[in-house]
Parts: C-alpha cells; structure tokens; sequence
C-alpha cells in the first residue's frame, strides 16, 4: 500500500470522529463521552452478557470495567451473574438507564437527519452508498484468520455448520461417514492445518489442508457463515491456506467438489485450480481440481 492511501485513511479517520463527535465529552448532549453513550446503547432494552460487550465493541477488559463502573455509578446500569453459568456476567439496564438510552435513541435519530438534510437527493444517495461500503469493507478488514486445534470446540462448531450447509445443498443430502476423510488427527500438524476466521470474536469460516502424498496436499472443510459472505473471506482463507502448505513443503494442492457449489468453484478457478480427473472415490464430488503452488523466494 502507498503512503497516498494511508494519508487518505487518517484524513477520513479525522474528518468522521470530529463529525460524529467523538471527541466530544459532551455525546449527543447527555454529558458524557461517546465511549460511555455507546456502551449504554450496546446493553440496550434486554441487556448483554459482558463477554458479548467486549467482543462485539473490541474492548479491553480493563477500559470494559471502567466505562461500565462509571454507568453503574451513574444509576444507569446493574450487574450479575447470569442465569444457569456463574462464569458469565449479565448487564442490563436500570429504570433510570432505561430512561436514558430511549432519549439516547431518539437523539441519534435526530443526528443522523442532521446529517442528511442539508443534502439533495442525489448526494445523499451517494452518501449512503458510500457509508454502506465503507461499512463492508471495514467489516472485510476486521476479519482475523488464525489456526486453531482441529480438535477444539471452535473447529467443531465450524465443521458442523459446514457439514450442515452440504446436507441442506446437495441434492441427495450429505453423509460424512460415505465421503473422503477428514478426520481432525489429518487436519492437524504436521499432517495438516486447520484455519478458522474469526469477525468480532466470532468463529464466520474455516479451511483445513491435509497432507495426501509427499509434496501433495488437499483443500478440505472450506466453509463461510452466511452472514460473512461478500466480505472476501473465502478468498483470505484460501490464500492463508496456501501459504500453510507452502510452509509445509507442499507444492501441489488438490481439491473436489459439488457441483450446487458455484461459488466454491468460481473461487478456485479464479485461483488458478484447474481442472483435472478424479483423483478420489468422493461419491459427492463431480469436479476435481489441482493447482501448482509458486515457488517461495528464498532469503
């Protein structure tokens, strides 16, 4: 990236937080900063889990404990344990709190016309194009990619909604036991790797890489939450998992899949997979495909 288009990000960076008030100590007029009105906000009518409100706002637990002990302080919030797990903390709002993020709610309503008044139509058109791609595309950034135990909780809750997702696509259903294995000692090292994609702390996709022959590896397990779809995802995990293989020795990646899945298929060909003759007895695939990994630079 150029040092024109950093430049461009922090002159926008400026030009939102002054307008949206963000250095203001004085949010929306209620006397406090954005910080503390946003968290406010966040608990909401039903309250939150305190795990949730830090995940979601990408706090610390420190800052976390701060702002929610300055609102308690206040009379606007209340905490306990929450219901059934002793481990996890509930936040909800007070009558006084309640109170205070309905008028929270009306003025941002009120900020937001601001913002668009003073334009015609035609602008703000733009202007909301543009805020909703700006949205997507920060969204896009915020995703993290990061191997994980192809055994653990997380790994299984992704192969789960993938496996999930196959049975409710392919037109005979799927059944793991009658397809080619991909048990988790194959997805693990040195045998393998297993990714998962992480949006708000959030597990929205996973690709594992296993270990076929010597230099020859297989793309399984690739999947995307429908909710984190259009925010590249999947083309991030592919290109993380290609540089696992090549870090693994690998030189050549395979792959098959379903025909219902298009997009899978556009994705790989955009990639450089070509296609090739089975190279397994998957009764679920109808198109195989391989790719040549480029060579590393050495340094």
């Amino acid at each position: 990236m150029s040092d024109e288009q950093i430049r461009q990000v922090r002159t926008f960076n400026r030009a939102v937080t002054q307008r949206v008030g963000a250095l203001d100590d004085d949010y929306l007029g209620r006397g406090r900063p954005l910080a503390e009105s946003r968290l406010l906000f966040e608990i909401g009518e039903n309250g939150a889990d305190l795990r949730d409100l830090r995940a979601s706002l990408s706090l610390d637990s420190g800052y976390l404990s701060r702002l929610l002990r300055s609102l308690e302080a206040a009379g606007f919030v209340a905490s306990r344990r929450a219901t059934g797990d002793a481990r996890v903390r509930r936040v909800t709002l007070t009558r006084k709190g309640l109170a205070e993020w309905k008028i929270l709610d009306r003025r941002s309503q009120d900020f937001a016309r601001s913002l668009l008044a003073p334009l015609g139509a035609p602008q703000r058109q733009r202007l909301l194009a543009a805020m909703a791609e700006v949205e997507r595309f920060m969204r896009a950034a915020a995703v993290g990619i990061e191997p994980v135990d192809a055994r653990g909780a997380e790994a299984r809750a992704c192969i789960d909604a993938y496996l999930r997702e196959l049975d409710e696509r392919f037109d005979s259903g799927f059944d793991p036991a009658r397809s080619v294995s991909a048990d988790p000692e194959e997805l693990s090292p040195p045998r393998g790797i297993f990714l998962v994609a992480r949006l708000d702390g959030v597990a929205v996709g996973c690709g594992a890489v296993k270990t076929l022959a010597r230099r020859c590896g297989e793309i399984k397990r690739m999947w995307v939450a429908s909710n984190a779809r259009g925010l590249g995802v999947g083309q991030r995990l592919l290109d993380a998992l290609e540089a696992h293989a090549a870090d693994m020795n690998l030189t050549t990646l395979r792959l098959d899949t379903n025909r219902s899945l298009t997009e899978a298929r556009a994705l790989y060909a955009r990639n450089g997979y070509r296609e090739i003759a089975p190279y397994n007895d998957n009764p679920y695939a109808d198109h195989w495909f391989e790719k040549t990994l480029p060579r590393r630079s050495s340094r």
